[in-house]
């Protein structure tokens, strides 16, 4: 199975749903681009790490 960047397993999906912020327990979206995953209340990201999503806030960074 490989990502849609094509460097290590890909992150499923239906993982978004059970997932959420570790900040404020909001929703979550996906950037396929960027193999992250996105609080919008927060302004961070959170990295998909070899299919993991990494929801630690030390790990995310700081988006505008």
């Amino acid at each position: 199975m490989s990502s849609e960047r094509g460097n290590g397993p890909a992150f499923d999906r239906k993982m978004l749903e059970a997932l959420v912020c570790p900040i404020t327990k909001g929703r979550l979206s996906y950037d396929a681009g960027r193999q992250e995953l996105v609080s919008k209340a927060t302004h961070m990201a959170f990295p998909i790490r070899n299919g993991i999503p990494i929801m630690l806030v030390d790990e995310a960074r700081d988006i505008e």
